[in-house]
């Protein structure tokens, strides 16, 4: 089927600066989107960043102009830049991407996630 595995967490002062990665692997033709979100302890999921193959982009309020998501169609991996990163950035996240197979057509995915702590 298909993989999503995230990488590039990590702890970093507030301030800084991390790239998180989302890689597919398997039966992926295409991905149509990919999100990032991301969920603190004791908090609901929010929704960080999305971005279709079109390029047409997406952000929460909160992460605007600090946060760029991209995508390398050619490495069928997703990107966060995350720039000026604050306390309360610090989540587990997780990317989601639908992706096309021609037998199977399009499906959502999940990654298991990659902890973000940032310190004060």
């Amino acid at each position: 089927q298909v993989q999503l595995v995230e990488s590039g967490g990590g702890l970093v002062q507030a301030g800084g600066s991390l790239r998180l990665s989302c890689s597919a692997s398997g039966r992926v033709f295409k991905i149509n989107t990919m999100t990032w979100y991301r969920q603190a302890p004791g908090k609901q999921r929010e929704l960080v960043a999305g971005i279709t193959s079109g390029g047409s982009t997406n952000y929460a309020d909160s992460v605007k102009g600090r946060f760029t998501i991209s995508t390398d169609n050619a490495k069928n991996t997703g990107y966060l830049q995350m720039n000026s990163l604050k306390p309360e950035d610090t989540a587990v996240y997780i990317c989601s991407a639908n992706i096309y197979w021609w037998t199977q057509g399009s499906n959502d995915y999940w990654g298991q996630g990659t902890q973000v702590t940032v310190s004060s």
